[in-house]
């Protein structure tokens, strides 16, 4: 995460160890949903939430409800992914995975409760919010979970229609797997700063602005499969290709794949240069997303 960033990164670093001590869970789940949810990373979500709060003329504190809810499902999605059954990974951020350091039945059930927890939050955090907002908030959690799950069940265990070609297959996969969750981080950071769900045309743009932040985001994850290393990126590299899965390098190449996230980064912006100067860091965040290493 950038620098200029940073400081909003601890200020969601605190909410979410604050929500986790305050949900009443017993030691040995509380440690596990805390190995999980605080055990490092880019914070991405939360930060696009605050970021989009403040480009529609928002505060940016006012996402953290929003940022919260979507961190825990972030984090929920992460260590069931992580299991023998789905990616059977055992390294993630650069430690053990969840289910190496506590057994697997523990990785199940903290995963169960970090996403029953995100409901909550999205509620029992905006208790000052009006009721529609409230209401929109839970409903972009919902669809933001289905669609990643939907996205995790093609990715791993195939279903998409036929007469697909391979770039469209990898794009309906990703919209969901990954994008979805960038998508509701963005669209809960702009209801939020807005105080409305209604859309006047900001929220429209950071949409579409976040739809193709979701791929941007996907396609650099692949280019890094392909050629970073385990130690700088955190995780074990090379695995989707060795298990025969659609990527981006493998459809496009890998400089192909870089004229693609340069062509969704000049169109990202495009939608939210109307903004103004609220949007700029919001931009430039976009840029260092497509430009990380790890």
């Amino acid at each position: 995460m950038p620098s200029s960033h940073a400081h909003i990164a601890e200020r969601i670093e605190h909410a979410l160890r604050g929500y986790a001590s305050a949900c009443g869970l017993s030691g040995g789940l509380l440690e596990a949903v805390e190995y999980a949810l605080l055990g490092g990373g880019k914070r991405l979500r939360p930060v696009l939430a605050w970021r989009c709060a403040e480009a529609v003329g928002g505060d940016g504190e006012r996402s953290l409800p929003g940022g919260v809810a979507v961190e825990l499902v972030h984090a929920f999605s992460l260590v069931h992914d992580d299991l023998p059954a789905l990616d059977n990974d055992d390294m993630r951020r650069g430690r053990p995975t969840l289910h190496i350091h506590a057994g697997e039945p523990m990785a199940l059930l903290a995963g169960d409760a970090m996403l029953t927890l995100a409901f909550d939050a999205a509620d029992r955090l905006c208790t000052d919010e009006p009721a529609d907002l409230r209401l929109a908030l839970i409903r972009e959690v919902v669809e933001g979970t289905r669609s990643m799950i939907v996205g995790q069940v093609y990715d791993t265990l195939g279903g998409l229609g036929a007469g697909l070609s391979d770039l469209e297959r990898l794009e309906t996969v990703h919209r969901n797997k990954t994008g979805a969750l960038i998508r509701a981080a963005c669209r809960l950071g702009a209801m939020l700063g807005a105080g409305t769900p209604n859309d006047d045309g900001r929220l429209g743009a950071i949409t579409g602005f976040a739809e193709r932040l979701g791929l941007i985001f996907q396609i650099v994850d692949d280019v890094l499969d392909v050629e970073g290393s385990a130690a700088v990126v955190g995780k074990a590299t090379g695995k989707d290709a060795d298990a025969g899965k659609l990527t981006y390098p493998g459809v496009l190449g890998v400089d192909g794949s870089r004229a693609e996230i340069r062509r969704l980064q000049d169109e990202a912006e495009a939608l939210i240069a109307p903004l103004g100067e609220p949007a700029r860091p919001l931009i430039d965040l976009s840029r260092a997303m497509a430009q990380r290493d790890r």
